[in-house]
């Protein structure tokens, strides 16, 4: 195992990639932004760096700043935790090229996945089932309309550097394609720097289903079960469970095997996930696969007994799995995470930067909470808005369902706006209870989401302000006219 650690990162993921190496009684060295010179990660480190001004580019995106870091603090490995660079792979090489082991897989597995097109061009090749689409990138609409007329409206632009909803376009008919088509190329560059775009066949109302996998340098890879992560707005994840209620323990075996199909196809090695869209018969079909830790990552800690932080600092000292001998993994109960951002749920999800006046986390049987937030703390607006993770484990769904109602009703954060009350709202909505869920669950079913939290503001008039909606302000969550096509600026996560 390494003796220090450099966590080239912020917020909730710095402060879980901290006490995990802790643990494992490896020193951390954390870098740090202006902007985040008194937050909890700088708190309980080891070691800490100023690498920059708060603007990420200058910063967290700073590539011979964090090398620099490193080297200087004498650390062995670097771990990117998600965002940032936790997907570059010449962030990845610039950490060989410096005697530093970059926690994750190898660049060449990071450039193959990370273009969606070559990823999907891959999983055809070797038989994991695809959405019809494309051959390929797009030289324009042209092409595109071509391909749009086989397949049958409607269709999905996607960037083929994309992540996080941008430059993506749903596009209905064929009036419609060549405007779309520019806008997706248009955000697709200033997102991404890579206008590339490829087109797919649309599925109305898939569910999310994302495969964790883990693979070390011994030959041994395994999946961890399913994770639902159905629930979204501008196709970015609010909630996740696991295991999902729409796969069967054959369903799993078969979206697990494809998993692995494709992580053992480009010589993966550490924590990755491997992401399918699943239809209403029971079809699925790759998506993507993310090579690093998931926002989401503990939903799947807390149904299958692992630390998957830890593995990946194992894997990355050369050592195998720790818990090899007990796979396959089935799932032990039922685990929902809840994404606290900073934003205003009833106002489109509107960011909400600002300084938190009081804070009470919720504790108890089955809750877990991972956070860099205080009383005091000041939420920056340069960053992605994820202040908190609040995850909740029952034996039984219904249990968890009740145990993060319970949970979100002892959580108090006031001074900002933040997406508990929509998480509150939608734990009491009956499609969800019965487990009915589709990513775009939160826009077919904004009517019923409003009339149940206008029902519980009028019950609870004396609620905590930093997580109430302000009467009058047009809650509707997600509804804005370009709904889909107009992300809140964020760094993507998840």
């Amino acid at each position: 195992m390494f003796d220090k650690v450099l966590v080239a990162n912020r917020g909730e993921v710095a402060v879980r990639i901290v006490r995990a190496l802790r643990e494992l009684g490896v020193k951390s060295v954390v870098v740090y932004s202006d902007a985040d010179r008194d937050t909890l990660a700088v708190r309980l480190a080891d070691e800490s760096v100023c690498i920059g001004p708060a603007p990420a580019a200058q910063s967290y995106l700073s590539i011979p700043a964090i090398i620099g870091a490193a080297t200087s603090r004498k650390a062995q490995a670097v771990h990117p935790g998600y965002g940032f660079l936790a997907e570059n792979a010449t962030f990845a090489r610039a950490c060989a090229d410096n005697a530093l082991v970059f926690v994750g897989p190898s660049p060449e597995a990071i450039e193959m996945m990370g273009d969606k097109n070559v990823a999907r061009e891959t999983m055809k090749r070797i038989g994991v089932p695809t959405v019809p689409g494309s051959d390929g990138t797009l030289a324009n609409h042209i092409e595109a309309a071509f391909f749009a007329e086989q397949i049958g409206y409607p269709v999905l632009i996607k960037a083929s550097a994309g992540g996080g909803g941008k430059g993506m376009r749903v596009v209905e008919e064929a009036s419609k394609l060549e405007s779309a088509f520019i806008a997706a190329k248009t955000e697709a560059n200033a997102a991404f720097a890579n206008d590339e775009v490829y087109l797919e066949k649309y599925l109305a109302r898939p569910r999310h289903i994302e495969i964790q996998v883990l693979a070390d340098s011994h030959g041994n890879a395994l999946h961890l079960c399913e994770r639902d992560c159905s629930i979204q707005r501008r196709h970015q994840k609010l909630l996740e469970e696991a295991p999902s209620c729409a796969v069967s323990a054959d369903l799993r075996e078969r979206m697990g095997e494809a998993a692995l199909k494709a992580a053992r196809e480009v010589s993966y090695l550490g924590a990755g996930t491997v992401e399918f869209l699943l239809d209403a018969t029971g079809d699925f079909y790759f998506m993507e696969m993310n090579t690093r830790v998931q926002v989401e990552h503990p939903v799947t800690e807390l149904i299958t007994g692992t630390d998957l932080i830890k593995e990946q600092l194992r894997i990355a000292a050369g050592e195998p799995i720790s818990f090899v001998k007990r796979a396959p993994l089935e799932p032990n109960g039922h685990a929902i995470e809840f994404r606290i951002n900073a934003e205003d749920p009833y106002r489109d999800f509107w960011p909400s930067p600002g300084t938190i006046t009081e804070l009470a986390l919720p504790g108890g049987p089955g809750v877990r909470i991972d956070t860099h937030i205080f009383a005091g703390y000041t939420v920056p607006p340069n960053y992605d808005s994820l202040i908190a993770k609040l995850i909740v484990w029952g034996s039984t769904r219904e249990e968890a369902l009740a145990r993060g109602r319970r949970a979100l009703d002892e959580l108090t954060i006031e001074g900002i706006k933040t997406t508990a009350p929509f998480h509150r709202t939608v734990l009491d909505e009956k499609d969800f209870i019965a487990g009915a869920a589709h990513t775009d669950y939160v826009l077919t079913h904004e009517d019923a989401l409003i009339e149940k939290q206008n029902a519980q503001d009028e019950k609870n008039v004396q609620g905590a302000p930093g997580n109430s909606p302000v009467p009058g302000n047009s809650p509707v969550p997600g509804s804005s006219p370009a709904q889909g096509n107009s992300p809140v600026p964020e760094k993507p996560k998840g």
